[in-house]
């Protein structure tokens, strides 16, 4: 028949002609016999139907004939393979079943576009996908055998059996196809049949893994657990379930262990860092950042582990504890977490913070923590490190001041390092120069300008010294003054920028040094006029040029040589001695007789006694290489009474002799901090006020903690003493309204 012979009109046995082709054609797609059929003749009766709006009966039609070909033919043979070839067959099926769909669509293409749209139903192919699905993939017994089968391939793979992937992955996409847009029929018929067989396989396997392996084969296994699964999905399934497998791994496998699996015994996360296991750490690291407080757990063990390593360091003082061993075991700890840090755990913020306030921790429970950190920088700076180069000591000094960032009391840090560098540069004792340099500019990145502006001062002050005293040896030459027979070597400092006291220890220096001073004195003050110079006795020192005459006798009585001093007669020895200035005011002393009293001495140099008796000490009790006076009764108790003598019979190895002055008693060296604090924290507290004029006590204090927190954590209860002094001095004032809110009062000239 030709559609050239249509009438204008149709009737009913028409068009159910017509229809009649169209199924006789639609079945031979569907029995593969369509090698004889004319698509485009085709074609023209769907068109005819539809244009003649017999769309719906075209489309009922096609229904009933795709949907006879898959009960009659496709399911029964899917049926009958149930137990031989089943995925396979279903397989062919189902690609079979996709190209007739295709060129049935291409038949009726015209009434997709028409009927399809304008009653708003599935198109054909869709229509052709729903049916295959309700009638085949979804009849009973063949949804549980496919369900059951994909589940047991995988199950079998599990166990390291070889498996059919190809089948496994073509009926996994022909489930996500059947959903036409959406994932619901994959998900219902196979993923979440597979997540409940998955999760009560690997709880099992936990249970197992976790009575036969350590911790870290532990981790091994679940890594390659997940690998596998990972892998699975991408072969087999489709990617949208590698999250959820993942998760089901994760949560079965690390989750409800997580506790059990980093405090395994012999085998912890403990064992891993004491025995650095970095591989170990990072494997856990990768597995536990898969789950929900994964990381916090493990973060949670290391942070315990750390805390205690830290606290036994910073707690075990020993027999005097050598601060620079103290500093030196916090920069190793710190070093060993940094390498676990980067190696082990990738960097992770929530790890680095946590290393962090742990040292912030424990340092804080030794009181002394910033003075150990200064006086370590002191020794490297004073001394280096023998065997390394000076980059290298840079990388050791750069560590140090890593440790300054978790130090709470910066301003303690401070002072201490203040008076240290003013020794260093007193005594021109740095090897280091370049470093002291690098410091202070590291210690400005860390703390800020007002932290080193002073120490940047008294860098000037050396220059500026150096620079004078050529001026004053100038002046010296040409007016051929004299000095007495004194080398005189003046540092002048600027009040404010060194650790100097502005009421200097008293002390009566000898008529030859004094004078020297003397003339040095007026020619700075007539090159600087309007200044003061304050001597500061306490910080200077002295080369004193001095000769023993007395024989040096062994033990069995007879004379020995004397090894380092210069001899000029018999048994005349000549040696240096490199003292304090209250050492020289002492020694001087005996250059006129041969015995003191104690009283004498007091007497005679105005030094205070607490300095006197550490002076005494050192000539008479220190070490026997430096016992140059002798003392009765033989005691290391220097009280009034004592008589002091030249010790004639000493010598040294040495022709320069450093004499040592006996240490202060713990404390008393300690910086005076308390008043220091007290001043930041009115300043502090005037600064806000001068800016806000009206604050609550409360947001009051908070805000000066948050200003001061960079250089030291003031107590709420200092801050509210210093609000009361400076409301009694009338820089503050309460509020007639509410005592708990302070006003700024202005001063005059403000």
């Amino acid at each position: 028949m030709s559609t050239q012979d249509f009438p204008t009109t149709m009737d009913e046995t028409y068009v159910n002609n017509i229809l009649d082709v169209l199924k006789n054609g639609i079945q031979e797609i569907q029995w593969k016999n369509n090698t004889q059929l004319s698509f485009e003749e085709l074609y023209k009766n769907a068109y005819t139907i539809v244009f003649h709006k017999h769309g719906e009966k075209l489309y009922t039609g096609l229904m009933e004939v795709v949907s006879e070909h898959l009960v009659n033919k496709v399911r029964k043979d899917v049926l009958n393979s149930l137990n031989d070839n089943f995925l396979q067959t279903l397989d062919q099926a189902w690609n079979d079943h996709q190209t007739a769909m295709v060129m049935i669509r291409d038949i009726v293409i015209y009434m997709d576009r028409v009927y399809v749209r304008q009653n708003n139903v599935e198109n054909v192919y869709n229509l052709g996908l729903i049916m295959f699905r309700n009638q085949v993939v979804r009849y009973r017994c063949i949804q549980d055998h496919l369900q059951r089968t994909l589940l047991n391939m995988i199950a079998c793979e599990r166990k390291g059996e070889v498996v059919d992937r190809g089948a496994i992955r073509n009926a996994c996409q022909m489930l996500m196809i059947l959903g036409l847009d959406g994932r619901s029929v994959y998900e219902e018929d196979f993923e979440c049949p597979f997540l409940n067989m998955s999760r009560e396989f690997f709880q099992m396997e936990s249970q197992k893994f976790l009575t036969e392996y350590s911790a870290s084969v532990y981790i091994k296994k679940v890594e390659a657990r997940v690998n596998e699964e990972i892998e699975r999905v991408l072969q087999c399934l489709d990617k949208s379930t590698q999250e959820p497998i993942v998760n089901v791994v994760g949560r079965e496998m690390i989750s409800k262990h997580m506790k059990n699996i980093v405090e395994m015994e012999n085998s912890r996360v403990v064992h891993m860092l004491k025995n650095d296991k970095t591989e170990d750490l990072a494997s856990m690291y990768m597995l536990y950042s898969r789950v929900p407080y994964g990381l916090k757990t493990m973060c949670e063990c290391m942070s315990s582990y750390l805390r205690e390593q830290g606290k036994a360091l910073v707690l075990d003082e020993g027999e005097g504890k050598n601060p620079i061993d103290y500093v030196q075991t916090l920069l190793d700890l710190k070093t060993q977490f940094d390498h676990f840090l980067t190696e082990s755990f990738n960097n992770d913020r929530l790890f680095e913070q946590t290393i962090a306030a742990d040292f912030e921790y424990f340092l804080h429970l030794n009181s002394h923590s910033p003075e150990y950190l200064s006086l370590f920088i002191d020794e490297k700076l004073r001394q280096g490190v023998t065997g390394l180069t000076e980059q290298e000591v840079e990388t050791i000094l750069d560590k140090a001041i890593v440790l300054l960032r978790f130090i709470k009391e910066k301003d303690v840090f401070e002072r201490y390092y203040k008076q240290h560098l003013g020794r260093r540069l007193l005594s021109n004792k740095s090897v280091l120069a370049n470093s002291e340099k690098n410091i202070i500019s590291k210690l400005k990145t860390e703390c800020g300008y007002h932290f080193t502006s002073k120490l940047e001062g008294m860098f000037r002050d050396m220059t500026m010294s150096k620079a004078t005293m050529d001026e004053f040896r100038q002046h010296i030459h040409m007016t051929e003054t004299s000095l007495s027979g004194v080398d005189l070597t003046v540092k002048v400092f600027t009040t404010g920028y060194w650790p100097i006291q502005l009421a200097p220890p008293k002390c009566l220096i000898p008529a030859a040094p004094s004078h020297a001073f003397e003339v040095f004195r007026r020619f700075y003050l007539t090159k600087h006029s309007g200044r003061q110079l304050t001597l500061q006795h306490h910080m200077g020192g002295a080369d004193l040029n001095a000769t023993f005459y007395g024989t040096i006798k062994k033990k069995d009585g007879s004379d020995v040589g004397a090894e380092g001093a210069q001899v000029t007669s018999s048994n005349t020895r000549k040696h240096i001695l490199q003292v304090s200035t209250f050492q020289m005011t002492v020694l001087m002393l005996f250059n006129s007789r041969d015995k003191c009293t104690y009283e004498e001495i007091q007497q005679e140099t105005d030094i205070p006694e607490r300095e006197l008796v550490r002076v005494l000490q050192s000539f008479a009790c220190g070490k026997p290489t430096q016992r140059v006076l002798t003392k009765e009764p033989k005691c290391k108790e220097i009280e009034s009474g004592h008589m002091f003598t030249v010790n004639d019979h000493f010598t040294s190895k040495l022709h320069k002799v450093k004499i040592q002055t006996v240490a202060a008693k713990q404390g008393e060296s300690k910086p005076e901090v308390d008043d220091y604090r007290k001043n930041e924290i009115e300043a502090a507290i005037v600064r806000i006020m001068k800016s806000r004029k009206k604050m609550q006590h409360k947001v009051l204090v908070a805000e000066v903690i948050q200003k001061l927190s960079a250089r030291f954590l003031p107590s709420p209860v200092v801050i509210k003493e210093r609000i009361e002094g400076l409301i009694e001095r009338e820089y503050l004032a309460r509020t007639l309204e509410d005592h708990k809110v302070y006003m700024y009062v202005a001063l005059k000239g403000n």
